[in-house]
């Protein structure tokens, strides 16, 4: 993303943001409550309008005006709420509006079976059966059936809001396992964390959001704790961050874009 302005009526949200997620990389969105997150996934995932700016994918720009056009391009979004039927089970979840057909009744036995190579494929060995109903699932399960469900479908962008956020420690050890695998898959991953510790575990890279404007986007193992808490509470840290309080972001750099 170049340049992304966003505006709902007289308040302009996104102030020129510029984003990249790459391929085999762990990017890890993080700001403070109201700094743009949402609305800047929402525009990769083309739930909402850009008013300005640049979409590129793999090099070369899009058009993404609904969700269906970022599907289309492999993006998928796994939100906090995960989007689970509890009274379903899992393949009918992973499934759910994309059912396999064989003529005129579903086809099963095809969908089982892609179901449980993705999951394998995963390495999610938490799961007794992908017929269980996702109502007996623990909350690191669900989180590992909506990821699963993400990738299914050939995804090359997963983005991830807060799939921590309401787990415990086990749970959540497996959950940002299933992160980095991703990662290591060769997909391009954001994660949207509020948990510094979470992030510093997976993520690559660092984009930090302050008001709006992109504060810094650089390399997890060249910032601290503190720096990133900075950048998210002032939007800027010593000699990194916004200049004046406003301005581009620095420590963005070219390379393959996924998003």
């Amino acid at each position: 993303m170049r340049g992304i302005n966003k505006s709902f009526g007289p308040v302009q949200v996104l102030h020129d943001v510029a984003f990249s997620a790459r391929a085999g990389e762990v990017t890890a969105l993080v700001g403070d409550n109201g700094a743009g997150k949402s609305t800047l996934v929402k525009c990769i995932g083309g739930i909402y309008a850009i008013d300005r700016g640049e979409y590129l994918f793999e090099g070369r720009p899009v058009h993404v005006h609904t969700p269906r056009d970022a599907a289309a391009l492999g993006i998928e979004i796994v939100y906090q709420d995960l989007a689970l039927c509890d009274n379903l089970d899992i393949v009918q979840n992973m499934f759910l509006g994309r059912e396999r057909k064989s003529g005129m009744v579903l086809d099963e036995d095809t969908m089982e079976h892609m179901a449980a190579k993705t999951l394998e494929g995963l390495s999610v060995r938490t799961v007794k059966s992908i017929r269980q109903q996702v109502s007996s699932l623990s909350g690191g399960q669900r989180q590992t059936v909506a990821i699963a469900k993400a990738v299914l479908w050939n995804s090359k962008v997963v983005i991830l809001d807060e799939p921590t956020a309401a787990l415990g420690v086990a749970q959540t050890a497996q959950v940002l396992e299933l992160v980095r695998r991703l990662a290591d898959n060769g997909l391009a991953v954001v994660l949207i964390s509020h948990n510094m510790n979470d992030v510093f575990a997976v993520a690559d890279r660092i984009a930090a959001l302050y008001l709006g404007r992109m504060a810094a986007e650089v390399k997890a193992s060249e910032v601290t704790h503190a720096q990133v808490v900075e950048l998210i509470t002032a939007g800027r840290s010593g000699d990194l961050g916004l200049t004046n309080g406003n301005g581009g972001g620095n420590g963005v750099t070219e390379g393959k874009e996924a998003s």
